[in-house]
């Protein structure tokens, strides 16, 4: 499905010099988040320009990017006919190339319609597969040596561009700002400057939460050192009823505002972690199940991460697999560890 508010109903890619690509990532939050700083380099370096293809609920994310021409924004219907659509994709971009930063059966159906240039990515899945099983050193060299933002660069690039170059990059309007500055004020108090601390509690596997006390734990540390802070994120929601927890009430666009004119996040693993780096917000993750080798660590010059070396540690690839010892690696990190990492980073 294309979003005809995005881009012209009739693209004409024809002669563009492989400079228009349809670029092909669906999921997850945080994967998708990371494409950002990616195009916007190759935007900068190169002059090409994108056709974000994602699904739904991710498309809006790439509005006022300076890369991006238009999304094709996947619904659950395009999927449960997935050659049919595809055909249809490639046909309505003709002309233009394929970036697939996916990788997976249903972005290689798609290549399979596809008549123009074609370009992949190596996601390192046998290293990381290995390295759960084999956890040499010279694996973990290789795979802490490309987050995936720079992963995704080789699909292009002979060499990976410093990380800093492909760092996650989102962009609002004066009147999202404004709308942001004025929930804070509702929340806050008007006519004072707030830029509160983010928690984002939440977590799509729960071995990666930090226990929901500990995120409690910490909000009343903060209280203590008057700290003001805000409550983000999809989940049950840890403080009901208190105008600071906005559990389940920002869209994605909403949180970007917001994050932006806050002082700091601290998250876990999580897709919120990448939209804080996207808005330049230093980040302080805590990472329990997966580890750097995956490629997920917030990496500007302000980030930080909170980890426990414990032997088990990665235990799976996206922290969904069963823990033999109930969670250790994030339920040993502290509350008051986390507010001295904080108050660090103001």
């Amino acid at each position: 499905m294309t979003d005809k508010t995005d881009m012209p109903a009739r693209p004409d890619f024809a002669g563009s010099g492989g400079k228009t690509w349809l670029v092909y990532r669906l999921s997850a939050l945080g994967d998708v988040a990371l494409l950002s700083g990616v195009l916007d380099y190759w935007h900068r370096s190169r002059g090409w320009r994108f056709i974000v293809m994602t699904k739904e609920p991710y498309a809006d994310l790439f509005r006022q990017h300076p890369a991006v021409i238009g999304t094709e924004a996947v619904r659950p219907e395009d999927l449960a006919r997935p050659a049919a659509y595809f055909r249809e994709v490639a046909a309505r971009y003709k002309g233009c190339g394929l970036l697939d930063l996916h990788g997976t059966l249903r972005s290689r159906l798609l290549g399979f319609f596809w008549k123009g240039e074609k370009r992949g990515y190596g996601k390192l899945s046998w290293e990381r597969r290995l390295f759960l099983r084999l956890r040499t050193p010279s694996l973990a060299r290789r795979l802490r040596a490309l987050n995936v933002p720079q992963r995704y660069a080789l699909a292009v690039e002979d060499t990976p561009p410093p990380a800093r170059d492909v760092l996650p990059r989102l962009y609002l309007d004066e009147s999202e700002r404004t709308a942001a500055t004025e929930r804070l004020a509702g929340i806050f108090g008007a006519g004072q400057a707030i830029a509160p601390l983010v928690l984002h509690p939440y977590a799509t596997h729960a071995l990666k939460q930090w226990p929901l006390e500990n995120w409690r734990e910490l909000a009343g540390l903060l209280d203590r050192h008057g700290l003001p802070w805000l409550v983000v994120g999809r989940g049950e929601g840890l403080f009901p009823g208190d105008a600071r927890d906005l559990s389940n009430s920002t869209s994605l666009r909403e949180l970007c505002a917001l994050l932006e004119g806050s002082s700091l996040l601290i998250t876990g693993d999580s897709g919120p972690l990448h939209l804080g780096a996207a808005m330049r917000l230093p980040v302080l993750a805590l990472f329990g199940p997966t580890t750097a080798e995956w490629g997920f660590f917030p990496a500007g010059e302000r980030d930080r991460v909170l980890e426990l070396d414990l032997p088990c540690r990665p235990c799976s690839l996206h922290g969904a697999k069963g823990c033999a010892v109930n969670g250790e690696c994030l339920r040993g990190i502290a509350p008051q560890q986390v507010l001295e990492a904080a108050l660090s980073m103001r």
